[in-house]
């Protein structure tokens, strides 16, 4: 049976058994190939995985404050990017499932913000946001269509690739607005009305969630690829039309 925990002590816990399963030899390759600014320990995805599971399994947060304290002191006092690894898979454990309301979109916010970087913010945009959106749609969408035209270059990939993966279920008028809020300037000919629209993170974004829809429905896909023609980036268009 789960025991009871302090967040303080999961923390400490999860930190301590990253530590104890480093390996220092991987860990400058590893902070090479994600570009990081931050430290790795040099455990693998595997390894880390097991290791939370384990932890996870057998020792429980009572409530969600203590759910959301331990999500938090993971993620913001991380010292090794597998701390922040460890973090998303606490805020997306079995256990917590009654936890994550819309409200929890504030936190989901959080972690993209702060991430700022494919990893973390691709995980969190197709599993987290992409949970509450089909649990909560009415609530959830408008705030995912007001991340489509925020400032933040993240927010809005996320907003574009959230629906990655729901296939028959996607919400085609919300994945139609995410795009077009940022096709403007993806183009060199096209002008730069959006502030994103040549960043690569947003077209790839773009080409990505074309592509997994195509196997869905490659009939629409092909329409909205030339409904868009000359604003939809090559990078964009290369990607959706990736299984033709």
């Amino acid at each position: 049976m789960p025991h009871a925990i302090r967040p303080d002590e999961l923390v400490a816990m999860v930190r301590d058994q990253i530590a104890a399963a480093a390996d220092p030899e991987k860990a400058p390759a590893m902070q090479a190939y994600m570009k990081s600014t931050m430290p790795y320990r040099g455990v693998t995805s595997q390894p880390l995985t097991r290791l939370c599971r384990e932890v996870y399994a057998d020792w429980v947060l009572p409530d969600e404050e203590s759910w959301r304290e331990a999500v938090l002191a993971l993620w913001d006092d991380a010292e090794f990017r597998e701390e922040r690894y460890a973090a998303t898979t606490l805020a997306g454990h079995r256990l917590y499932r009654e936890h994550r309301q819309p409200c929890t979109m504030g936190l989901w916010r959080h972690l993209v913000v702060t991430g700022a970087w494919w990893d973390h913010v691709d995980d969190v945009a197709t599993h987290r946001v992409r949970e509450l959106l089909e649990r909560f749609p009415d609530t959830v969408t408008p705030t995912l269509r007001d991340w489509a035209v925020d400032d933040d270059l993240w927010l809005r990939r996320t907003a574009i690739i959230c629906q990655v993966g729901l296939r028959e279920r996607i919400d085609r008028e919300l994945l139609t607005h995410a795009i077009d809020a940022n096709l403007d300037g993806s183009t060199r000919t096209s002008p730069p009305e959006s502030p994103y629209g040549r960043e690569f993170f947003v077209r790839k974004a773009i080409g990505w969630a074309l592509r997994d829809y195509f196997r869905t429905d490659p009939d629409w896909v092909r329409a909205f690829v030339t409904e868009r023609e000359g604003r939809l980036s090559g990078l964009s268009r290369r990607e959706a039309l990736k299984h033709a």
